[in-house]
């Protein structure tokens, strides 16, 4: 009997060491993915990761999500768009939410995120409940990807079964922000390009463009399309000739660069597929959603109509290639940290 209860000990001493080196690998309990399901390569992304360690996770996210989207049903995309703008720069690590300091250029500085990108404040609220609950074990790289998904639920898109384990990045990199988030003024090719670097597809590209469903844009973003496309001071004959003269009565020739109109004004707090409707209609804002029906390279034309036809083939695919987003060169095991404030490295 000695023998049994000594045994059983040992094994709820090791259970206990390995669900805590889960979440903090660091601590040497260990140096493989102890923890991790069977076929999970060690310390690869899994749903399960704070099962143990923070099991109130989601609710604690959601909680904070849900006021946060009833009193502004905008901050959905806004914290969608900072997953996004996070995952496209050195990975999905978090470096976006890094403020300038002593050693960090803050991405939030470069073009694509200057006076633009928001829902910082979201994410320090969702951070400081995480602390009090779990302390140092839930990173902010892992609570921008829950945010995300979140976010989509809450609007009426679908959900995913979200990998989880990411680390915080302890570095943030303004030139590669600048370099490789799409402007809202590209060609497809361009698109095309930008995706492949990161390991995503044409199908990825379409279908993650669908995000544009919610949200709204500046008036600087979309300006070149009413005034001067080509060079030649006459608007973008792609589109639809009402819509143009709205657009055209948010947006002036000179100043209003601050001015915003949804990016899909029929329902534009409601995940769903009228974001490819009204591409095909010729009332999609951005030139960088139009090129995917009129940009004549690979087959983002034939998604487009696919999408516009088949809202659950639409959701099914965001929900993948979020995933798939989210999966780009994370910070795993002993790489990075967990901040505990998500503005600033430990």
């Amino acid at each position: 009997m000695a023998y049994l209860k000594i045994a059983f000990g040992f094994l709820v001493t090791a259970f206990l060491l390995a669900t805590v080196s889960l979440a903090h690998p660091g601590l040497g309990f260990g140096w493989g993915g102890v923890g991790a399901p069977a076929g999970v390569p060690s310390y690869g992304l899994f749903p399960q990761f704070y099962q143990f360690s923070c099991p109130q996770v989601e609710d604690i996210v959601m909680s904070v999500l849900e006021k946060a989207i009833a009193k502004e049903p905008r901050m959905a995309a806004s914290l969608l768009r900072l997953h996004f703008h996070d995952c496209f720069v050195q990975g999905c690590d978090a470096s976006i939410l890094l403020d300038n300091s002593a050693t960090i250029v803050s991405e939030k500085n470069s073009l694509p995120n200057r006076n633009s990108v928001r829902g910082f404040e979201v994410i320090d609220e969702i951070k400081a409940k995480l602390e009090e609950a779990c302390p140092q074990t839930v990173s902010c790289a892992d609570i921008l990807a829950m945010a995300a998904r979140g976010s989509t639920v809450l609007s009426g898109g679908p959900s995913w079964e979200l990998p989880l384990g990411r680390r915080d990045s302890k570095t943030a990199s303004l030139s590669t922000s600048n370099n490789n988030i799409p402007p809202p003024n590209s060609t497809l090719q361009n698109l095309i390009t930008l995706f492949q670097r990161q390991g995503l597809d044409e199908v990825d590209l379409v279908a993650l463009s669908g995000g544009h469903t919610i949200g709204v844009a500046r008036c600087a973003t979309f300006k070149q399309r009413l005034y001067n496309q080509n060079g030649n001071n006459l608007p973008d004959q792609t589109l639809e000739r009402t819509y143009y003269y709205g657009l055209k009565s948010v947006c002036p020739k000179s100043g209003g660069d601050n001015n915003i109109s949804p990016l899909d004004f029929g329902s534009p707090v409601k995940f769903d597929n009228l974001y490819f409707k009204l591409i095909l209609w010729g009332k999609g804002l951005l030139n960088s959603d139009e090129v995917l029906l009129t940009g004549n390279v690979g087959n983002t034309m034939e998604l487009v109509k696919a999408y516009a036809k088949d809202e659950n083939l639409f959701f099914k695919q965001f929900a993948k290639s979020m995933i798939k987003m989210g999966n780009i060169s994370p910070l795993t095991g002993f790489n990075g940290e967990v901040r505990k404030n998500c503005r600033l490295v430990n």
